[in-house]
């Protein structure tokens, strides 16, 4: 039902956000209860999301394979390991510090929230990419106990990058989403807008990560970074196109991946190599 390769996509961005707090590496205790924190909040958010969706799921042709549609796995069974990913989730926010454990209901209640939006709203994708975003955040807290505004800047970035790579996928829904009443950037403007939509979104992005890179004076390394993150970026827009959706599943799952441990890898190198 969940692939753990998922949980990579914010995993590195979580990372950034605690290193930039601790202006390094963190203490080994910090990294592994962020890292426990970060997969335990990610299972129980795709988890609860095919709960939500399982009827929706059961309808579209795309997603008809999935484990409660094709009844591989029994809901009870789901409800259970969201329990359990939530209360895993609670731990680990106790062994950080006390902000955390206070915030760590909040949090659940964000990245559960997304299930929900597409029945209402056509921007369901920012909401994701919100979810995602309050990662860096969140990690910025667990190091120090308190929130410094220049973290929110990764907070932001991370959204749109997040919003922005959702409404590619949408994209192969857009047939589905009319007939049922759903909601989504790619149904409500069609695939041609919405794919300059998801640029745009990603131009923002770009922009974000420069003004962190300046609030963090992270130098000439990290703008290497940027300008490789947006190489991808190109590269992951290349591959769909109003008339060919084919390789959508390469362009989300294998470019973010790679998009969000490429990030990773400059602004550690950026940190480290500063001291």
């Amino acid at each position: 039902m969940i692939k753990w390769e998922h949980s990579i996509f914010v995993l590195p961005f979580a990372l950034s956000g605690a290193m930039l707090a601790a202006n390094g590496w963190p203490s080994a205790h910090t990294l592994v209860w962020i890292i426990v924190a970060m997969v335990a909040a990610r299972s129980a958010a795709m988890a609860f999301n095919r709960l939500a969706d399982a009827a929706i799921d059961g309808a579209n042709p795309r997603t008809q394979a999935r484990a409660l549609p094709a009844g591989l796995l029994s809901a009870r069974f789901v409800f259970a390991f969201v329990a359990c990913s939530c209360a895993v989730f609670i731990l680990a926010a106790a062994q950080l510090n006390r902000t955390t454990l206070l915030l760590s209901p909040a949090a659940l209640g964000i990245v559960m929230f997304y299930s929900y939006t597409k029945r209402f709203t056509r921007w369901s994708h920012l909401v994701l990419g919100f979810a995602m975003g309050i990662a860096p955040s969140a990690a910025w807290i667990a190091v120090r106990g308190s929130l410094d505004p220049r973290i929110l800047l990764l907070t932001a970035a991370v959204t749109f990058w997040g919003a922005g790579f959702d409404v590619l996928y949408a994209c192969q829904d857009y047939d589905f989403d009319r007939q049922s009443g759903l909601h989504s950037v790619p149904r409500h403007f069609g695939i041609r807008r919405a794919l300059w939509i998801a640029r745009a979104f990603h131009l923002v992005m770009l922009g974000l990560l420069c003004a962190l890179v300046v609030a963090f004076g992270l130098g000439k390394i990290m703008f290497v970074g940027v300008a490789v993150v947006a190489a991808l970026l190109i590269y992951e827009h290349s591959l769909v196109s109003p008339g060919d959706l084919s390789k959508l599943n390469a362009a989300f799952f294998t470019m973010n991946g790679v998009i969000s441990v490429v990030f990773f890898v400059f602004l550690a190198s950026a940190l480290l190599l500063r001291h």
